[in-house]
C-alpha cells in the first residue's frame, strides 16, 4: 500500500527539445520562443503565450546556432525580420557562456 502511495506522488516533467543542440531538457530549463499571430517572434518566458513555438537552451552556443542556421525559423514556420533577430540576439547575449554537464 505504502509504494502504491509513492507511486503516485511523482510527478510528470515535461520534456522538450533544444532546436540548436537537440539535447531534451524539462521545460523549465529551457527558452520558449513564439511566433505571434502577426509574424513576429517573441521570448515567451512563461510558456503560456499563444502561437507556435519552439525552444532554446539557456545556453549563449545554443542561441548562436540556432538563430543563425536558420533552425529556428524552421522550426517556427517564419522568416526573420532583421530588427527581430537582432532583438533575439540581443537577448541570447546575456545568455551564460556554455552549459555545465553538457555532453
Amino acid at each position: 500500500m505504502l509504494s502504491v502511495m509513492k507511486m503516485r506522488s511523482i510527478k510528470h516533467v515535461p520534456q522538450r527539445t533544444c532546436v540548436a543542440c537537440r539535447r531534451v531538457k524539462a521545460k523549465r530549463e529551457l527558452v520558449r520562443l513564439v511566433r505571434t499571430a502577426s509574424g513576429y517572434v517573441e521570448v515567451d518566458p512563461g510558456g503560456k503565450k499563444s502561437g507556435r513555438g519552439g525552444y532554446l537552451c539557456q545556453v549563449r552556443d545554443c542561441w548562436e546556432k540556432g538563430l543563425k542556421g536558420g533552425r529556428l525559423e524552421h522550426v517556427l514556420r517564419v522568416k526573420l525580420s532583421e530588427d527581430n533577430r537582432e532583438q533575439l540576439v540581443k537577448y541570447g547575449r546575456e545568455m551564460k557562456d556554455d552549459d555545465e554537464g553538457a555532453s
